[in-house]
């Protein structure tokens, strides 16, 4: 489908790969609807770069995504600011190291409630329409650690698992009117605090010998939004064969 004039909100959109994910819908002429959580000064940035790049609608929308009653508030604001609601990409997302002897009950819940119920509610808010869109689409952005679970992050896997299984779910309760899809990143954006070394390590661990880019994982959202019409339920890797080596 054409993305031109059409709105997408774009959970977690302030920073990191959301920013990639809602620049690059903007550069396709969609108005885009700027979530954010505590990072208000670089929602505004992302939003006025929406405007220049493309000169389409943004707004921001602050939202706790922990607060279950946060999903439908989100839904409801977006939609009565721009009156359609197109696209969703669930990117914002709880990352947090929990080692397996220290790791708490509140680790896993607050895992839980971000990465992998919030998508699931505000999909459920988002759904009446998506529908009437005609050609609604629900990106999930997972993690190929779903798949694959790595040491002292065992809640955040377990959520990014959990996903999954919800994009699945969602593919199912919202056919055929809308295609629900999910993307699976690897090594694309290391913490900025990350050693040099321990980024050669994460580069040396891929199939291709190198880390990927948060345009990457964009252009898969862009690809499951715009180009997979006949895909759902699916899960995209973009970790540069992480996964299998």
């Amino acid at each position: 489908m054409s993305l031109e004039g059409k709105t997408v909100l774009v959970t977690g959109a302030a920073r990191r790969v959301g920013k990639s994910i809602a620049l690059a819908f903007a550069a396709r002429g969609a108005r885009v609807a700027v979530h954010y959580r505590t990072s208000a000064l670089e929602a505004r940035r992302v939003a006025e770069a929406v405007k220049s790049l493309s000169r389409a609608e943004a707004e921001v929308f602050r939202a706790d995504l922990a607060d279950p009653r946060a999903p439908q508030r989100l839904a409801d604001a977006v939609a009565r600011r721009f009156g359609r609601l197109d696209v969703l990409i669930n990117s914002a997302s709880l990352y947090e190291k929990s080692p397996f002897a220290l790791a708490s009950p509140e680790d896993w819940d607050r895992h839980m409630a971000v990465n992998a119920r919030a998508p699931f509610f505000l999909a459920q808010a988002c759904a009446p329409w998506l529908r009437r869109s005609g050609e609604g689409v629900v990106v999930n952005v997972a993690d190929w650690a779903g798949l694959r679970p790595y040491a002292d992050y065992a809640p955040y896997c377990a959520s990014k698992a959990a996903l999954l299984c919800v994009n699945k779910a969602l593919a199912k309760a919202l056919a055929p009117e809308v295609r629900v899809n999910a993307v699976l990143p690897g090594p694309v954006l290391p913490p900025e605090a990350m050693p040099e070394g321990e980024r050669r390590k994460l580069s040396e661990a891929t199939l291709l010998k190198r880390l990927g880019s948060p345009e990457a994982v964009a252009r898969a959202c862009l690809y499951l939004a715009d180009s997979a019409d006949f895909t759902t339920g699916a899960e995209l890797t973009v970790d540069g064969g992480r996964l299998i080596a």
